[in-house]
């Protein structure tokens, strides 16, 4: 993986999108080598991005007698399925009610639908393909802690059993926090993400499709019946793409602006009265808290999820710290031994966008805005891509299609999250703080700053060393702010990141920060 020449069954470790190591990027093994990848063929389908959504959408379209490449620009498993907490749920953020509320009855039933048709395809993937990736199935709660969450509550498990989901109420959750109401669902699950996505590539590899890691794709130019997409040291040809990146690449698109980018922060902790919880549980906050636990090489984690905010927004320590003091105010932590984030987008009518790319020519797909459910959605995306890419008529295709009419009730969220935008578009030229010496920095911090008569994103690494880039966002030129716990420079417009040399970590921008040379008193 990310370059290195692993043999089949060699234990790896995944990297990922950020400093801190997830749950489950460690004690991977390595898969059947890929076939050579051949610049002279014309692929069926590029399919750009090897996360869940990527890989579900290249095996069945590889299945289907298709001929397929698998391209990343870094390595499988990179981002947020690297760095999920891996629920497996037959209800989303997006509940019911507010589905049937701006979209219909039917709608909200055909959501329902069509999320336990990808929960029962992760199922039978993991069983038909023998993928050993931890997959159990579990009960789900979901609590409220207070008087005021019940409205909510009752609304979220009214519409639930209205679509057929089998909620019921429950004395009490499987947590040690006080609670008024808890309801429970049956048929949830959990698995172990990167282990099921090394099943999905075994599969798509001894179908014959073709991987490449490490491979950003620079842009895409609409040829004779087929597009070519540009890389730094190849052409791809192909007759169609999918950009499963999780949000699309490029220039200003309309899904920038309809979805927005959040982190969310997840601690795996050790417990020193063993009291982890069987069970996937939720609170009502805002942010939720979302519970689990796991066991890996023998040791189990109870892992624990919140604290989201906009990316490029907030103090990611202070997230974590938030977190971890709740997680300490009801538990016996013995240890912290994992703690990372990862990023969703919220989609602003609050369904996933599926289907043809906007502004795109014909022929290009993309899905995202999975709003913290990518486990679920991601699969769901790459069943109604590939039927789309084979020309299949998919009955669920025109609920998520991204040219959809958005309901009305989207509108106050599209003019809050890019009124957002545009305040720190603004804003962020006008409040960058002065340095006068590079001493000033600490080892290992960063920060935005005037220096020398410039305006600069500098990091001084924990030798002391300094690496200086423009703060100038490369996809719609925000400017980007500091993450000293990923070490990461995120973007608070539309959620790019890149690391501390500027390389772009995440989309949706495609150029690297641009390097600059300080001159002035160290």
């Amino acid at each position: 993986m990310n370059g290195i020449e692993l043999t089949k069954n060699e234990v790896f470790t995944a990297p990922r999108d950020g400093a801190n190591e997830s749950l489950w990027q460690s004690k991977l093994h390595a898969g059947t080598e890929s076939p050579s990848f051949n610049e002279s063929t014309i692929y069926d389908t590029l399919i750009v991005g090897g996360g869940i959504t990527g890989l579900t959408a290249a095996v069945l379209l590889q299945q289907q007698g298709q001929k397929c490449l698998l391209v990343d620009a870094h390595n499988l498993g990179y981002g947020t399925t690297g760095g999920t907490t891996a629920h497996i749920n037959t209800f989303a953020d997006t509940t019911y009610a507010e589905v049937e509320n701006d979209f219909g009855a039917e709608a909200a039933q055909q959501f329902a639908d069509d999320i336990a048709g990808a929960v029962s395809t992760i199922q039978d993937w993991v069983q038909t393909y023998k993928i050993d990736c931890d997959f159990e199935r579990k009960q789900g709660f979901v609590y409220a802690d207070e008087e005021k969450q019940l409205k909510e509550l009752d609304s979220l498990f009214q519409s639930a059993v209205k679509v057929g989901v089998k909620a019921r109420l429950a004395p009490e959750a499987p947590v040690p926090i006080p609670t008024v109401k808890v309801i429970t669902i049956d048929d949830q699950a959990q698995f172990h993400p990167l282990k099921y996505l090394m099943g999905l590539r075994e599969v798509f590899v001894k179908a014959g499709g073709v991987i490449l890691e490490n491979t950003r794709i620079e842009q895409t130019t609409q040829k004779d019946g087929y597009h070519e997409a540009e890389s730094e040291s190849r052409i791809l040809k192909a007759k169609q793409i999918i950009y499963a990146t999780h949000i699309p690449p490029g220039g200003v698109n309309p899904l920038h602006f309809e979805a927005a980018p959040y982190r969310s922060y997840v601690l795996a902790v050790t417990l020193k009265d063993k009291a982890y919880p069987d069970a996937l549980v939720y609170d009502m906050q805002d942010p939720y808290h979302y519970f689990r636990s796991h066991v890996i090489e023998g040791q189990k984690y109870l892992v624990v999820g919140g604290a989201d905010h906009k990316t490029g927004h907030g103090d990611p320590e202070a997230s974590f710290a938030e977190l971890e003091a709740y997680v300490r105010q009801y538990y016996e932590v013995d240890s912290v031994a994992y703690r990372w984030s990862a990023q969703y987008y919220m989609p602003v009518d609050g369904l996933p966008y599926i289907g043809k790319l906007p502004g795109f020519s014909e022929g290009i797909f993309t899905g995202t805005g999975y709003n913290g459910n990518g486990m679920i959605l991601g699969t769901l995306a790459g069943k109604i891509l590939s039927d789309l890419v084979l020309g299949k008529e998919n009955p669920s295709a025109a609920l998520y299609d991204p040219g959809r009419v958005k309901p009305l009730a989207a509108a106050s969220e599209f003019i809050k999250e890019n009124a957002d935008v545009a305040y720190r578009f603004v804003a962020d030229r006008f409040s960058t703080e002065e340095l006068d010496s590079l001493d000033q920095l600490q080892n290992d911090s960063g920060m935005v700053a005037e220096f020398s008569g410039q305006k600069v994103a500098i990091y001084k690494d924990p030798s002391g060393d300094i690496h200086a880039v423009s703060p100038v966002c490369t996809h719609t030129h925000c400017i980007v702010n500091w993450n000293n716990s990923e070490k990461s420079w995120d973007c608070p417009c539309h959620g790019a990141r890149f690391d501390t040399d500027g390389t772009v970590l995440t989309g949706p921008a495609r150029r690297n920060l641009e390097p600059i040379e300080l001159k002035g008193k160290a």
